[in-house]
């Protein structure tokens, strides 16, 4: 396809993410005393220079002389630029090559390092047209050519009128000069670049704010690689997902907003009417109200193990797949699980609380190590599992309850009765998931089912335990002790107040629902789910989510991907494979996998699709969703 648009792309903080001269700067003054003096000073100039508050040529005059730099830094420099090409133009590599002959590099910048890196790009020599270094005798850069236009005040709109150029004429840029463009009659269009920077002065003349290369191809209806720019894609990240989660997503293109704590029902409903991907822990409801908003929802992130607050069933009929992180902060519950329990055994909370009022109690009464003592873990998943090696190692005999059969580890021991399990330990660790058969399943009954002395820690989830029975236990002195970091009801943000009847009750540890709350854990699963969902929107693949059929995709090489989110029907596979027949579309790869509520189909053509085929896959019968991904 040949472009009938001809794109005039600015190289510096557009085509790279960097400033060249900032990062030469970091080259030429590495061993300079001065070093972060000067280039702060030469930032500083930059961005003076690109919002127009100073000429471009007294900017460049200024920078030269406090750069101090040398020929011979010029390949480091490329070495390093080549790294910082920013995302979307990465993305759209093949693009730029396809249309090489109506795309050109009008830049303040330097060809010195300019033509080596968008070469890589496909974009032809005679196509850049930038600045020129003047080296001495030593290679020193005395100066610069100061009869190209390009060094010259408004030398941009000049180079361009020199060009002769037919046809509309868009700039792509982030700086005062490429509105410049613009604003001297000789372009049509002025896309604010803003993918790397944001300059409100620039923003203020532009025609089209765009926060990357992808929203450009879009509105002109030139994005062959994705059927959906992902600076359209809105995320809401939500109580507080961990800053490199945030970034991941901000880095892969999406327009991110975050929400430090969560949000009612009635909030949420509102807010997730534009929202494509939804980011939670677990404070955050996603119920079937919610889900009536949720039009435009693709995805949905749990940034925690539980995914029993959010309406995985509608979220099915949705076609709305969901992902959690069901093994990253497994270690750090089980450490808390381990030190609780110590703490308990020994009294050492209440101990520590009476001594901050004064109270020096030295008594070795209540107080026994856990060495030989019985542990009950009631659940035995990746938490309970590891929880029993753990304990065991610390000398502790380990004993589990589990409805699913699971395969016990080292010496731990499977109890096939609840009751039996709790009429039998010394400590009962709760790590069951937070289905409504879950609900009070430790209920005053049970309670008094434990060992008398006996321990209580809940990690798990806080509809489990009955909160007034549990009170009663330890008031009587039926338990010795308990650790509750969940509970039936949770303040939404850390400025509400939190109350509870366990308040003050001895030897009772009460934590905020803190057991994953570890940096290791917290960037643990800010790096994993944002990657499963990326995966999910660039590939198809749902391998991990919760709700939909689990699929892993090969790397799509020279074909097109369809995906085709169903009803779980008869005869829905063949009417998607007739529909791509009639249209004589050969399949390059099909993938199908069912549960018992949807179909998932992903299928890989080798010829672009026509509307035609499109609206006939997104018509079939049942179907929930259908989305194009090349």
């Amino acid at each position: 396809m040949t472009v009938t648009k001809k794109f005039i792309i600015d190289f510096d903080s557009t085509f790279t993410q960097v400033e060249a001269l900032d990062i030469l700067g970091e080259i030429s003054l590495q061993d300079d005393p001065q070093k972060q003096e000067k280039l702060q000073a030469i930032k500083d100039i930059t961005d003076r220079g690109m919002e127009g508050s100073v000429t471009f040529r007294e900017s460049l005059e200024q920078r030269l002389s406090l750069l101090n730099a040398n020929k011979s830094q010029i390949s480091e420099l490329i070495q390093a630029l080549r790294s910082r090409v920013s995302t979307s133009f990465q993305r759209n590599k093949e693009f730029l090559k396809e249309n090489a002959a109506d795309i050109y590099i009008i830049s303040n910048g330097f060809k010195d390092f300019i033509l080596p890196i968008v070469a890589e790009y496909g974009i032809r020599e005679e196509n850049v047209f930038a600045n020129e270094f003047i080296y001495d005798e030593a290679g020193q850069i005395v100066d610069f050519n100061r009869e190209n236009p390009l060094s010259k005040n408004n030398g941009k709109p000049e180079t361009i009128k020199g060009l002769n150029l037919e046809g509309d004429i868009y700039v792509v840029g982030d700086g005062y000069t490429d509105y410049e463009i613009k604003a001297s009659g000789v372009a049509n269009k002025f896309y604010a670049f803003t993918e790397n920077v944001n300059r409100p002065k620039v923003l203020a003349k532009a025609d089209h704010v765009a926060p990357s290369f992808d929203e450009i191809l879009y509105v002109n209806k030139l994005n062959k690689k994705f059927s959906y720019p992902k600076s359209r894609i809105n995320v809401l990240l939500l109580e507080n997902v961990h800053p490199i989660g945030v970034e991941l997503m901000k880095q892969e293109g999406y327009n991110v907003e975050v929400v430090s704590s969560a949000l009612s029902e009635e909030e949420l409903a509102e807010k997730i009417k534009k929202v494509s991907v939804l980011g939670i822990r677990s404070k955050t409801q996603v119920t079937k109200k919610v889900l009536e908003n949720a039009n435009r929802l693709i995805a949905i992130g749990a940034f925690c193990i539980g995914t029993n607050q959010i309406d995985l069933e509608t979220c099915q009929e949705k076609g709305i797949a969901v992902f959690n992180a069901p093994f990253s902060n497994t270690r750090s519950v089980v450490e808390m699980a381990i030190g609780e329990i110590i703490f308990l055994r020994r009294k050492l909370f209440d101990k520590s609380v009476n001594l901050h009022k004064g109270i020096w109690d030295k008594s070795a009464s209540g107080s026994f190590e856990i060495r030989g003592k019985k542990l009950g873990i009631i659940g035995y998943g990746n938490i309970g599992a590891q929880l029993s090696v753990l304990a065991e190692n610390l000398g502790m005999d380990v004993y589990y309850y589990d409805v699913l059969e699971k395969l016990a580890l080292g010496n731990a021991t499977k109890i096939e009765s609840l009751d039996t399990l709790l009429e039998t330990c010394d400590v009962i660790s709760l790590h069951v998931d937070g289905r409504k058969e879950n609900h009070n399943l430790i209920n005053r009954e049970r309670l008094q089912k434990m060992k008398k002395d006996a321990l209580l820690i809940n990690l798990s989830r806080g509809h489990v335990v009955d909160i007034p029975a549990l009170k009663e236990a330890l008031e009587s002195g039926h338990l010795a002790g308990a650790a509750i970091d969940v509970f039936p009801s949770e303040p939404k943000n850390n400025d509400e107040p939190f109350e509870s009847e366990l308040l003050g009750l001895p030897n009772t540890i009460l934590t905020p629902h803190i057991g994953g709350s570890t940096l290791e854990a917290q960037i643990n699963i800010a790096k994993f789910v944002p990657g499963k969902i990326m995966e999910y929107i660039n590939t198809g693949n749902t391998y991990n989510s919760v709700n939909f059929p689990n699929i892993q995709l090969p790397f799509l090489h020279n074909a097109h991907r369809l995906i085709h989110i169903h009803q779980n029907e008869p005869g829905i596979m063949a009417k998607i494979n007739q529909i791509l027949a009639n249209h004589e579309i050969n399949i390059v790869g099909q993938y199908l996998k069912t549960n018992e509520k949807i179909g998932y189909v992903i299928t890989d053509i080798d010829k672009a699709y026509s509307s035609k085929v499109i609206d006939d896959l997104k018509n079939i019968q049942g179907t929930i969703r259908f989305r194009m991904l090349y």
